[in-house]
């Protein structure tokens, strides 16, 4: 049983394993953020890298299938670099953070009187809204800005007003109205 397993293991040289795991990681890694990139509208920057990433897939996946046979523990470096592909390609896309969200903050009519002066100084488009809550009239104030940094406007919300509901949606398209020029960060 053993010898089994040490002839499963070491059937192909560690190096072309070695290569195969990071290079699917690469190959998986570009083809994440260029979904992410097309969902989002970059198609450009997504076609560029899909020439890359299927540059990658070749070489790769003829390497893997012309050997499985004698070594099938390339399909398991194929498919472990496969899985560590998409989670350092939602990574990388997290920390670029393409894109525009709308962050809906519901507050006390009270604390809007605080808040919009204090955010609107700091150059966001801030559009207040007059609702009714279960107990008190409230304040829905609508924050379009770019994801990155997003979670900045969200701690000045927050440093304000610890009991505001903060919800946070990505937009897809948007046309006409004002975005900060600062592109949504607080100084």
């Amino acid at each position: 049983m053993l010898e089994t397993i040490i002839r499963f293991l070491t059937a192909a040289p560690l190096a072309e394993l070695l290569l195969i795991l990071v290079a699917k990681i690469a190959e998986v890694t570009l083809a994440t953020i260029r979904n992410i990139l097309i969902n989002r509208g970059y198609r450009k920057q997504g076609t560029i890298l899909s020439f890359f990433e299927i540059i990658l897939w070749v070489f790769i996946a003829s390497r893997v299938i012309m050997g499985i046979a004698e070594a099938p523990v390339k399909g398991i470096a194929y498919s472990i670099g496969y899985s560590l592909g998409v989670f350092f390609g939602s990574l990388i896309e997290n920390k670029i953070a393409l894109g525009k969200v709308l962050i809906q903050t519901i507050i006390s009519e009270q604390q809007e009187l605080v808040i919009t002066p204090i955010l609107r100084e700091k150059g966001f488009a801030v559009t207040t809204i007059k609702a009714e809550g279960r107990d008190s009239k409230k304040t829905v104030l609508m924050i379009f800005t770019n994801r990155k940094g997003k979670e900045r406007l969200v701690k000045e919300i927050r440093a304000i007003d610890q009991k505001a509901m903060i919800i946070i949606n990505d937009v897809s398209s948007l046309h006409g109205g004002h975005i900060a020029a600062r592109r949504g960060f607080i100084k």
